[in-house]
């Protein structure tokens, strides 16, 4: 424990297009699970607040969802909630997958990269409105050509948003060190805002929810659509220790509720399965989880949702 004297605390937001990395990245920060990581973009439906220790600072990691043209309520209360944790942050990490940036400015990328592209155009220009230290980190950097990054390294920085520049690869962890230093000396002089060894302020109703979706999408992500959630109906502690957790899987169609059950109901046995073993590991004992299928067109419109996600139902 150090002098709360040389105590250092603040909040660092970590926004970028969906895919980015972002996850990943808190995730390697804090040296813990915090946030899911599936194939799927978007994944990230609220902010996340990972705690990263690094000497006598405390950096809150606020993974914000991915930022990308809204169409339904669900999207717009995304980017509004990615842009709330953005303003609201001591320092600011744009974090850009460098590979598809090449990609789509060199015109040879797909759909995907080309809007990674345009989403990353319209955070610089939300960017620049706030008045937050920004930090640009170009991620995916594995097998790249350094004089390819630093030519797309000085484009961006170029724009004037950003204070520095560093490249990492959030997956195996190159450069991630230096970017935490960086981020500790941004935090602000004062006392830590959370118990040292907590690694995340997530209820643990909605980590025991966005748990059991990764393990969905892991499964599924080639069949089904983001028209998925998990709500935790019921978490009950019992006298033996352990936990009871019922959880309901929502479907938006009534062929994808087979997709979701499998043959025999093995894909939801494989979801629990494995949802249950990183339950029992994170928290620390037994879980007893049940899952429930059902199909709810209107999901989308539950406040119940929402709530339970922190997201704002009237953007």
């Amino acid at each position: 424990m150090t002098d709360i004297e040389n105590q250092r605390a603040g909040f660092a937001a970590i926004i970028g297009a969906p895919n980015a990395g972002k996850s990943t990245l808190v995730n390697r920060l804090t040296g813990s699970k915090v946030s899911i990581v599936t194939q799927k973009v978007q994944t990230t439906r609220f902010p996340v607040r990972g705690i990263a220790m690094e000497g006598d600072a405390q950096i809150v990691l606020v993974d914000t969802p991915g930022i990308f043209t809204p169409r339904r309520r669900l999207d717009r209360a995304m980017v509004a909630s990615a842009w709330g944790g953005a303003e609201d942050a001591d320092v600011v990490v744009h974090l850009i997958d460098a590979q598809s940036h090449i990609d789509s400015e060199g015109r040879e990328g797909t759909a995907a990269d080309r809007r990674s592209a345009e989403d990353t155009e319209t955070i610089i220009a939300n960017l620049q409105a706030t008045k937050t230290k920004v930090i640009l980190a170009l991620n995916k950097i594995d097998g790249m050509r350094r004089d390819t990054l630093l030519a797309l390294s000085q484009k961006l920085f170029e724009s004037g948003v950003y204070e520095e520049v560093y490249m990492i690869s959030a997956a195996n962890g190159d450069g991630v060190e230096d970017l935490k230093q960086r981020l500790a000396r941004s935090m602000p002089k004062g006392p830590w805002l959370y118990p040292e060894d907590q690694a995340a302020d997530v209820p643990v109703r909605v980590l025991a929810a966005e748990i059991t979706r990764e393990k969905v999408y892991l499964r599924v992500h080639e069949e089904l659509p983001y028209s998925a959630a998990v709500e935790t109906t019921s978490f009950e502690d019992r006298a033996d220790g352990s936990a009871r957790i019922e959880q309901t899987i929502y479907v938006e169609r009534e062929s994808q509720r087979p997709i979701v059950l499998g043959k025999g109901g093995q894909t939801l046995k494989w979801i629990g399965q494995k949802a249950r073993e990183e339950l029992n590991e994170i928290l620390g004992r037994q879980v007893h989880l049940f899952l429930t299928v059902k199909v709810d067109p209107k999901w989308q419109d539950s406040r119940a949702l929402y709530a339970q996600f922190g997201l704002d139902f009237d953007v």
